[in-house]
């Protein structure tokens, strides 16, 4: 299969961004990687405002032809210990007719670029566990789970959460 891959830093204000994004997210939540079950009416009418309106909002989009086919959604942190800004990969998705052909890499390597651009000193995300193909292309571009210098051998950081 021919890729005529593009990868776009996204504008939340541009229809056609707002159209790819809500697409993406749409297909993301449906699938066994993301909720495995379709976005709620609330997250459709409220995304792209969210998004929009956050002051850390950071969204690459991947498209194939003029249509899209693959999303990174971040937001900018701060590393209190660096004393620099991060980037946190939220979501993270490539359409399944289309993996396996580097889309994924693409939009890391946007990610990284712009990383680096804005002086960040890392990059961050969650991953399942089960998700061996999203571990292995993180594994491939270098991410590996935290351990911190100050007690290396109490193994990696915990992502922990308290719904509120």
């Amino acid at each position: 299969m021919m890729l005529d891959i593009e990868i776009i830093k996204a504008d939340c204000s541009n229809e056609e961004h707002q159209a790819a994004i809500l697409s993406m997210m749409e297909a993301y939540s449906a699938d066994p990687m993301g909720d495995a079950k379709p976005l709620s009416d609330y997250a459709r009418r409220n995304l792209i405002p969210g998004l929009r309106d956050h002051p850390t909002s950071l969204v690459f989009l991947a498209h194939n032809a003029n249509e899209p086919c693959g999303i990174a959604t971040c937001f900018r942190g701060f590393s209190t210990f660096a004393a620099k800004p991060l980037i946190n990969i939220s979501d993270f998705y490539v359409a399944p007719k289309v993996r396996g052909h580097g889309i994924g890499r693409r939009l890391l390597h946007a990610i990284c670029e712009e990383a680096v651009a804005s002086g960040c000193c890392k990059l961050t995300l969650e991953v399942q566990q089960n998700n061996s193909r999203a571990r292995s292309i993180y594994d491939q571009f270098g991410f590996t789970q935290a351990v911190y210098a100050a007690d290396a051998d109490g193994g990696g950081s915990l992502y922990m959460v308290k719904p509120i």
